[in-house]
């Protein structure tokens, strides 16, 4: 009997694990595919329509953020995680059809794939819910579960490295008559996984021992809202997203486009070679979550996120200055081999940010719970919501691009980063002790 429980418990953790990189896969499918999107709609708002599937998948948080920490509470980790991957499941399909749809015209095709990732949104804002105190839960919690959350960041990351990598080699030369379906290997492995994650979970038992026991007798006098450094640090989570995604996610449409405005890259493999750049810039995320996990308990959050934020501005700044006047070779994956090629030196500053914005998440979430004792849950909650973030500052981001340059646009992150650092140094400080937080 015991055997069972732990064989059942294996294959949880396994799929929890396997969910835990959906969810980076299922959000970095939204920028290498607005490349085939913004080739369709050519014209002056190129980009900003390229960016709107980002939009719409991150736009799910803002309505999802909340309920799906409320759904946890009522119905427990397993039929919370069943929802998810159901609705998973759902928005990959939806951008699946959305191939055929394109026969119809390509507003009918991109309206339904708009759709598909707002769909998606839902699914990856409730798994990220879940799977964290899932693992915690199947690892039984302390250095267990912990270790288990940290195996699945990693792949989380991985996840996130692979799927530009992936799409660029399969949509090889961009045209007109490129089209979603030439992704479809990639949104077929999206369908297994959570199909199979589906059957899986449906079948092992869990238990949900904390789920649903509230104590009648705590009194929230207040909000985490009546907290000044909770308030400026959920402006600062809801920058930090738009950030991350925005730097690797206008990089994929610059290096990407073929004309006098793009990164001057061959036209026969620019997508490839944008697509393999990206991938580094999540590999170097990748990077900075494992050493961050080594030196985190040595340096101070406030520390940290100091010298995160300066070096991130400067790398930017440099970036934006040099253009693509400068440039360095590399080894990129074209499709079909490595190859040494020569990209901006803007692009490869703007792929080492990811080691910068690698830390950020924990370190502004741990700045901005301080001292919110019984109201942290609730903050968490309203945290969820404000990754919206993620779909509207890239957003912003490439309508300056499609009215300024690539490499100008990258204003948006960096005032974003300035704001993050000024939180950090003035704005994370707690001056509402008064408020009786247990």
């Amino acid at each position: 009997m015991s055997n069972t429980k732990q064989n059942g418990s294996i294959i949880a953790i396994i799929t929890m694990m396997f969910l835990y990189a959906m969810i980076s896969f299922v959000t970095n499918l939204a920028a290498p595919i607005g490349v085939i999107w913004k080739s369709t709609f050519t014209g002056s708002s190129a980009n900003t329509v390229g960016m709107l599937g980002n939009m719409a998948n991150f736009l799910a948080y803002l309505f999802m953020g909340i309920p799906a920490g409320k759904l946890l509470t009522k119905v427990g980790y397993k039929k919370t995680a069943l929802f998810g991957i159901g609705i998973g499941f759902l928005g990959v399909l939806v951008q699946y059809l959305s191939g055929f749809c394109g026969e119809c015209g390509a507003v009918t095709g991109f309206s339904v794939y708009l759709l598909g990732a707002f769909t998606a949104g839902f699914s990856v804002c409730t798994l990220n819910t879940v799977v964290n105190p899932m693992l915690n839960l199947l690892g039984g919690g302390g250095n267990r579960g912990n270790q288990l959350n940290m195996i699945g960041g990693t792949l989380n990351s991985l996840a996130g490295t692979l799927t530009p990598l992936f799409v660029g080699a399969l949509i090889g030369q961009v045209s007109k008559n490129t089209a979603i379906k030439d992704v479809n290997p990639v949104l077929y492995i999206a369908m297994c996984v959570f199909l199979v994650a589906f059957i899986v979970l449906t079948f092992i038992p869990i238990s949900d021992p904390e789920i649903g026991k509230t104590d009648k007798q705590t009194v929230f006098e207040v909000s985490p809202w009546a907290f000044r450094h909770f308030v400026l640090g959920a402006i600062a989570i809801f920058i930090y997203v738009g950030v991350e995604v925005g730097l690797p996610g206008t990089l994929m449409f610059y290096l990407s486009d073929v004309s006098s405005n793009g990164g001057g890259l061959n036209a026969l493999v620019a997508t490839q070679i944008a697509g393999a750049v990206v991938a580094t810039y999540w590999f170097c995320m990748l990077i900075g979550r494992f050493v961050g996990g080594f030196i985190a308990h040595k340096v101070s959050s406030k520390v940290l996120m100091s010298c995160v934020t300066v070096v991130a501005m400067v790398l930017i700044v440099v970036a934006m200055v040099l253009g693509k006047s400068s440039t360095v070779t590399m080894p990129v994956f074209t499709g079909k081999s490595f190859e040494i090629v020569s990209v901006p030196v803007a692009a490869l500053l703007i792929v080492l940010c990811g080691l910068c914005t690698s830390v950020m998440w924990p370190s502004i979430f741990n700045l901005a719970t301080e001292g919110l004792g019984k109201y942290t849950a609730a903050a968490s909650g309203i945290f969820m919501m404000m990754v919206v973030g993620g779909g509207i500052l890239p957003l912003l981001q490439n309508v300056l691009a499609d009215y300024t340059t690539y490499l100008f646009s990258y204003l948006v992150p960096l005032l974003g980063i300035a704001y993050i650092c000024f939180y950090t140094l003035v704005g994370s400080k707690n001056v509402n002790k008064d408020i009786k937080i247990d």
